[in-house]
């Protein structure tokens, strides 16, 4: 997929997820093979007040791209001015988040509340296409609320004031992240513009992906959830779309080797100390569908170090393989 002057390797993105998707996990999801990531979403505001922590967020690798940085906001000059500073940071694209469920966000106006004033949000995407001087895009959800569903008007919208592609998350606001994933409406916005259309929402497994790309003729997806734990998702969903071929998840030793790496990623750009108490997490969601995982998961919660997690994978792997090897007896 293109999109305008970008040369994607193939179609699969990583979502922007808010506290999860920095730099580490960006990198690491792109070693696994996804074609195209965006960074965890930034207020325009904060950013230029000059709040350090939004210029942090804004920081991309060279081992991360083609990748697009989000910014959140509710006024068309703020953004425009967020999308000219934040082309010092080198990104691929600026995305416009008009999908963020959260309260903290919609409450202010900014990301899926945007979806309830079409004019103000149109007003945001004229300002931050003529400030860019990179691809806009702009990700949001099929509607607020099942009796607002006009997710084909603001992609129209999107597509009249030049916006290079949309995203289009198959959730009402009013569902945040709970099922069914609304595909018939997606499809609809894909047939309603020329712009490429990004699928995202409920793609956990090569099934769901599929399911995605052909209930809706988008020319992308966008996997969220889904890699958390597991970024060999995009591994997997290529070697099906390319080959249909069907890549179990590694055995359980892989997957620990693989955490491993990822927290060293973490711990290297973030110190020890923070990050750590940021792995807990992503340690938890790699541990997940593990023999004893429970117990392991618990444990999570108390790593403090590197050697810490080591100690915890090198205790999985040994009782996995000593399982393994009471059933083949």
């Amino acid at each position: 997929m293109d999109i305008h002057d970008i040369q994607i390797k193939n179609n699969l993105i990583l979502a922007p997820m808010a506290g999860v998707a920095d730099r580490a996990f960006r990198e690491t999801c792109i070693d696994f093979g996804a074609g195209f990531v965006v960074a965890e979403m930034v207020s325009a505001k904060g950013f230029t007040m000059g709040d350090r922590k939004s210029a942090e967020l804004l920081h991309l690798s060279e081992a991360e791209h083609p990748a697009a940085i989000q910014l959140f906001g509710t006024s068309p000059q703020i953004m425009a001015d967020a999308a000219k500073r934040a082309l010092a940071f080198s990104p691929d694209a600026i995305d416009i988040n008009m999908g963020c469920p959260a309260p903290k966000v919609a409450n202010t106006g900014a990301g899926s509340a945007l979806m309830k004033d079409l004019p103000l949000a149109r007003e945001i995407i004229r300002a931050v296409v003529k400030a860019s001087e990179v691809p806009v895009t702009v990700k949001f959800r099929t509607g607020w609320d099942a009796d607002s569903v006009n997710a084909v008007e603001l992609a129209r919208i999107c597509e009249d004031e030049g916006a290079a592609a949309v995203t289009v998350h198959g959730r009402t606001r009013a569902q945040m992240y709970a099922f069914p994933i609304d595909y018939e409406t997606i499809a609809k916005v894909k047939q309603s513009v020329h712009i490429p259309v990004i699928g995202n929402g409920g793609i956990r497994d090569v099934q769901s992906a599929v399911r995605m790309l052909n209930e809706t003729g988008c020319d992308a997806i966008m996997v969220a959830q889904g890699a958390l734990g597991k970024p060999w998702i995009f591994q997997q969903i290529a070697a099906y779309l390319n080959n249909t071929i069907i890549l179990p998840d590694p055995p359980p030793e892989q997957q620990m080797l693989y955490m491993l790496r990822h927290v060293q990623k973490i711990v290297a750009y973030k110190g020890e100390k923070v990050g750590m108490r940021e792995a807990r997490k992503h340690a938890a969601w790699y541990l997940k569908g593990t023999r004893g995982a429970a117990a392991y998961r618990r444990k999570c919660g108390e790593l403090n170090s590197l050697k810490d997690l080591e100690a915890l994978a090198a205790q999985v792997i040994a009782q996995n393989m000593q399982k393994t090897q009471e059933e083949t007896e």
